[in-house]
């Protein structure tokens, strides 16, 4: 809780010297935040998001544990999963029409797109009202997908990964000159190798995984270096060392 929440006072931190926000936004933002460790502090909550790793098992364990806690029948029950079904996650509850997905995109902050994903079982009514509360209390570009492994941009997106990972293993060009191919020749913000280790290869090899769970399209699966540097605990930017070393 305490590293989570230090994370969140440099955030804000930064936006202030930055000149994006005025320090007593900031302030106001942290005091209404509660930090705990306990669930049954979602109670009484009419949305709740849910943000763990992207691990099938411990979200379904989540979702199976808010659904005895979260008091209101109407409550949505939104996930933040960025490849895994959320029809899977919605059976393991006793209300699957109040579950969707709400995904975001890194870094939260900055980029305004939002995917509302719904399975079968999502009620019209759980989507227009997680369409609302995304676009008018959270000021989010909310586009919406079906519920397929990956959804809309990581179908997109990953595959585009990938394929620079298995470029650079092949030695086919460097990590440098596959990303200034992208940001130079493209006008992409950043590299997909550099763009991976923001994202955080785990998640990237998890997103990964989903989707050639589900499809059995060869150019989803990992690459065997991703394999290996998830295993070697190079995860990108979080952990310090990726594809490149950010010195930490």
């Amino acid at each position: 809780l305490e590293r989570g929440r230090a994370r969140i006072e440099r955030s804000l931190a930064r936006a202030v010297k930055a000149g994006k926000l005025e320090q007593a936004s900031a302030d106001e933002s942290l005091a209404r935040m509660t930090f705990t460790c306990e669930l049954e502090a979602m109670a009484d909550r009419e949305v709740v998001i849910e943000a763990v790793f992207e691990d099938e098992a411990v979200k379904v364990d989540v979702f199976r544990r808010l659904d005895r806690i979260v008091a209101a029948p109407d409550a949505i029950l939104a996930s933040n999963t960025s490849s895994i079904p959320i029809m899977k996650l919605g059976v393991e509850t006793s209300r699957p029409a109040q579950v969707c997905g709400l995904h975001f995109f890194n870094p939260v902050p900055v980029l305004t797109l939002l995917e509302l994903v719904t399975s079968l079982m999502t009620s019209q009514e759980t989507a227009e009202r997680a369409a609302t509360f995304a676009s008018e209390q959270l000021g989010k570009h909310v586009i919406r997908s079906k519920d397929r492994a990956g959804f809309i941009v990581n179908a997109l997106l990953i595959p585009y990964i990938l394929s620079a990972i298995r470029m650079f293993e092949s030695g086919f060009a460097t990590k440098e000159d596959i990303d200034a191919g992208m940001v130079k020749g493209c006008a992409h913000p950043m590299g997909p190798l550099a763009l991976a280790d923001l994202i955080g290869l785990d998640t990237t090899m998890a997103v990964a995984n989903s989707m050639y769970e589900e499809f059995k399209e060869p150019l989803y699966a990992p690459p065997p270096l991703l394999c290996r540097m998830v295993e070697a605990g190079l995860l990108g930017r979080k952990a310090g060392r990726g594809f490149y070393d950010y010195g930490k």
